[in-house]
């Protein structure tokens, strides 16, 4: 399993996606489940994976075949798409037929069905940044005012704090630390999510990545906030009164 998750601010994108990949106890590996397309100053789209590697995998790839495609157009490279909206149906689309099509060899051998869900954040020259959750069928979500963060994969830990703290008006600093949060109470919860962790920052109008950087697991700013961030839920908790 996994846990990706990205918040739509007036400020700019903030997403965050650990790195564990587990087909059972005795078989853990670790892969990036971030990756970003971008024409530095003109436009920028970065994509986070969960679910079956082999969807994914081949679903990037795919993504990326279309990109270098010197017969790409609007309607099939995300790089030529007019809006961020087409740049999701095409990565829906992507996603529904690579998952119709290992579903459909897994089938033939009795085997199980393969699922994925992405992320899609970006922006474009003259657009505006916009943040989406397509699902396994290429349906998608898009995040709002109302709701300014979207989650894929073990999303249930994490959620908590997000829906305390943040808003469209949150800074980036405050949003980079939410989501880090987030993160570190779905480690503690779910083995099935793991270190190192990659964290991207997009900053409004930017049209490019502003902030890239992998966490490692013995990074010590993050421990230092991890173990800051218990020493208060425990105060806190003392505090409360009923």
């Amino acid at each position: 399993m996994t846990y990706c998750v990205g918040l739509l601010l007036k400020a700019g994108v903030v997403l965050l996606s650990d790195t564990r990949t587990n087909a059972g106890l005795d078989n853990i590996a670790c892969y990036r489940k971030t990756f970003t397309f971008e024409v530095p100053g003109e436009r920028v789209v970065t994509i986070l994976t969960a679910g079956s590697l082999s969807v994914t995998q081949t679903a990037i790839a795919r993504l990326r075949d279309m990109v270098d495609d010197p017969e790409a157009d609007e309607t099939t490279s995300i790089l030529k798409a007019r809006t961020m909206l087409d740049v999701a149906e095409i990565v829906g689309r992507v996603l529904s037929d690579v998952r119709a099509d290992i579903t459909a060899k897994l089938e033939r051998m009795s085997q199980a069905t393969a699922s994925a869900s992405l992320m899609v954040a970006g922006q474009r020259k003259g657009g505006e940044m916009r943040l989406f959750l397509v699902y396994p069928e290429g349906n998608f979500i898009e995040a709002t005012e109302d709701t300014p963060f979207l989650q894929i994969g073990e999303h249930k830990y994490g959620k908590p704090i997000l829906d305390r703290v943040v808003t469209p008006d949150t800074p980036l600093a405050d949003a980079k630390k939410a989501v880090l949060l987030s993160m570190d109470s779905t480690l503690r919860s779910n083995l099935s999510v793991g270190m190192p962790l990659d964290l991207t920052v997009i900053e409004t109008d930017a049209c490019r990545v502003t902030e890239s950087r992998r966490i490692e697991a013995d990074d010590p700013t993050f421990r230092e906030m991890s173990t800051a961030w218990s020493n208060a839920l425990r105060h806190a908790f003392t505090e409360v009164v009923i």
